[in-house]
Parts: structure tokens; sequence; C-alpha cells
């Protein structure tokens, strides 16, 4: 007779009741973690529909484009288009990495004829040429027209891993936009639009900042990782089958 054999019945039934405890909240763990990625499948679907039915539409004046600001609070990925003059001296650069290159998105405030500003998001600069006077050829002067998507702002910083904006050296790792007015040199009583807006890849002169980098094409894993939430499962409920079916009885 073995030892596992030998042992009470009492014992015997109260590790199999602890086996079948812990093994129902792991599977119930994992249909939730299954489930969730579902929901969230269902989410990114409709996001992407979202984001493709916007960025097809026509280009709005500027004027309407606040109007639905105004009234939805939502404005992003609509194409807009506006005239204005550049502030070069206001530049935030934006810590980002762009085609497997680190470097900066280049915003710049764009004052609009009633003085108003607006953040525009010119493009990507590579990291060595974050200082403007290595670019000179891109700091385009006069009047010009934008089209590109307009994009809502951040209520707050996205996630804890990311570091804080460090204004003082003018590189932000996420789109704090009253940080980013505030520290452009603006007029003290400049209003800046509540919304930023995303260049389209029109070329600037000298080929920097380098537009259109607005990343319109989300990945969406959420069906595989439900499938793997849900084969876990699947494999778990197995392995406790197998494992009382084979469970030697006590003598």
């Amino acid at each position: 007779m073995t030892e596992d054999n030998a042992m009470p019945a009492a014992p015997r039934r109260r590790g199999v009741l602890l086996m079948l405890v812990l093994g129902t909240i792991a599977f119930a763990i994992l249909i939730a973690l299954g489930t969730w990625q579902v929901q969230r499948l269902h989410w990114k679907d409709a996001l992407v529909a979202q984001i493709a039915e916007r960025t097809q539409a026509e280009p709005l004046p500027l004027a309407e484009m606040e109007v639905k600001y105004r009234a939805t609070g939502d404005v992003d990925y609509w194409p807009v288009r506006l005239t204005g003059t550049f502030d070069h001296a206001g530049e935030r650069h934006f810590f980002a990495t762009w085609e497997g290159q680190s470097g900066f998105y280049i915003y710049t405030p764009l004052k609009l004829d009633d003085g108003r500003y607006v953040l525009v998001n010119r493009g990507f600069v590579p990291y060595e040429l974050k200082d403007a006077a290595k670019r000179p050829t891109g700091q385009i002067e006069g009047n010009v027209t934008v089209t590109g998507l307009a994009r809502n702002p951040l209520d707050a910083k996205p996630g804890s891993l990311l570091p804080d904006n460090d204004t003082a050296k003018n590189i932000f790792y996420w789109k704090d936009r009253d940080a980013m007015a505030k520290t452009a040199g603006l007029p003290a009583d400049a209003v800046v639009l509540p919304f930023f807006v995303d260049a389209d890849k029109t070329p600037n002169p000298g080929g920097l900042p380098v537009g259109g980098v607005t990343m319109v094409e989300m990945p969406n894993n959420h069906l595989q990782y439900a499938a793997t939430w849900y084969g876990l499962a699947a494999a778990l409920l197995g392995v406790m089958g197998f494992w009382l079916l084979r469970r030697p009885e006590p003598k």
C-alpha cells in the first residue's frame, strides 16, 4: 500500500475539495478574461469603423469643427482645414518614434486671423534635429493653409508608467495641451483652441517635419487574446476532469 492510498478519507476529501475550489476560481477568472477581450473586440471594431468613416470625410472649415466640438466634445479624426501663421518660437516637442526612428513630433502654435491659436502637430523630426535651428528650411513664414485631422485633448496622463513631461527641456511624453500652450511663450491673454490638429502628408520645405504621422490603423488582436483565455479555461477543465477520473480511491 502506498503512502497516498494510506491517507485517511477525511483529509483526502478536504484536499479534493480545495483543488475543486481553486480550479473553479481559476476557471472563472480565465472565462472572465476571455469575455473581457470579446467586449474589447467589439469596442475596437466600432472604433476602427468610426475612424475609417471620419478620415474619409471632406475637410471641414475650422469654424464648423469648433461647433462640432462644442456640441459633442469629440472631434477625433475629423478632417479640418485652417489658415494662419506659425509661431515657430513656440514649438513644443513630443517624444515619439516614426517608422522605427526616435525623435519628436513638432507641435507649433498656429496663429489664426482672429488672433486665437491652435496647436498643430506638423509632424516628425529625428532626435538629433530637435533644435529648430538645424532645420531652418522647414520653418515656414507667412500665411499657410493646413489640412489635417482634429484630435481630442487628453484629460490626464494616460498611464502611471509614462514619465512626467519635462517642460524645462521642452520634452513632452504625453499631450498635455494646457502645459504645451502655457510654455509656448504665447501672449498672456492668448486664447488656444481646446483641440489639436495633426497636419497631413503635404511636404514641408526641406522635407521636415514629416507630416501625416497620425496613427489611423489600430492594432486589433483581441480575438486572439480571447481565444487564448478561453483555450486555457478549456485546458484547465480538461486537466481537472482527468485528475478527478484518475484519482485513486481511498482504501
